[in-house]
């Protein structure tokens, strides 16, 4: 058995990855189970019931040596505790290499586009596979998801054709009008919990030699009025979580999807100042203007790592 999942407070991309190549894998002969390592957002349960498909279970504690796929990452800060104890067979992601190693050759496809399930597509086409329908609606979601419909900088042509090829087979006739939809559910923030809010897209990253550890959590929506009404729980929040988690720094980026533009919470003047050295912002009443930066793998994660590693 080959346990897939995704990274620790997963995305759409990250749970549909998990489903779609625990298919793939199935198919071609091997046996798998799809997993999750945290609970979906809002935008991830529109999804998989458009999609009727139900959420895969949280992964079972694994035992060492239990063989295992991951897929949208590659780095043990965003995976399992005991990653290094694993076997892992395969990795499928679109994100830089991280601190992965594995005990024996592994099967590793890393592609810079906007999307795993950008590369999960060519994977079935390669393989001669047909695209099922519910898998098409999946990777479709996945790539709308990630690119935030073709607005992030990541987005590649590779990611736009495969957007137009799974279309049809997904039943979608305006992808427009259904990322809007995944949109509007993403931004139903409700009365999420604040230090939920800021887990809903987030990642810690080691930066710099002495490996100090920032968390960066995103959240995309369509309403970010309603998220900075609530500005003081979230720094409370990220306040907690940075001494909680032993954080060096700890960012909350508040990504307008229509606007495109990224006004990011910052809680002390640690972080200020380095806001201030990398992208030239300053903060003010703990918000700093970031611009146009709406990708944090492209736009933010970059330079952060230059700044630490200079």
């Amino acid at each position: 058995m080959i346990s897939v999942f995704g990274h620790l407070n997963p995305d759409t991309d990250a749970i549909t990855a998990a489903l779609v190549y625990a298919n793939f894998l199935r198919r071609t002969g091997q046996e798998t189970a799809a997993y999750r390592l945290g609970e979906p957002n809002n935008e991830t349960a529109f999804v998989l019931r458009e999609a009727g498909v139900q959420l895969p279970a949280l992964l079972p504690e694994q035992a060492a040596g239990a063989r295992v796929a991951l897929v949208d990452h590659n780095e043990s800060a965003q995976s399992v505790k005991n990653l290094s104890d694993l076997d892992v067979r395969y990795v499928i992601d679109h994100h830089k290499l991280g601190d992965l190693t594995t005990t024996q050759p592994a099967y590793l496809r890393f592609e810079p586009v906007g999307s795993t399930a950008t590369v999960l597509l060519k994977l079935h086409r390669e393989a001669g596979l047909s695209i099922e329908l519910t898998d098409a609606k999946l990777m479709l979601s996945a790539i709308l998801s990630d690119t935030l419909e073709f607005r992030s900088p990541t987005t590649t042509q590779a990611d736009r054709d495969a957007v137009e090829f799974l279309a049809p087979i997904a039943g979608i006739s305006d992808v427009t009008a259904y990322a809007m939809q995944m949109f509007a559910a993403k931004s139903d923030l409700g009365d999420m919990p604040a230090d939920k809010l800021l887990k809903t897209d987030y990642k810690v990253f080691p930066f710099g030699p002495a490996e100090a550890k920032w968390g960066l959590g995103v959240i995309e929506t369509t309403n970010p009025a309603y998220v900075f009404g609530r500005q003081l729980e979230l720094i409370a929040a990220m306040q907690d979580e940075k001494i909680a988690s032993g954080l060096s720094g700890i960012l909350l980026s508040v990504v307008d999807i229509l606007n495109e533009t990224n006004r990011t919470l910052v809680i002390s003047g640690a972080e200020a100042k380095v806001v201030h050295d990398v992208f030239g912002a300053e903060t003010v009443d703990e918000v700093a203007d970031l611009g146009s930066r709406i990708s944090r793998k492209k736009q933010i994660v970059p330079p952060l790592e230059a700044y630490f590693a200079g």
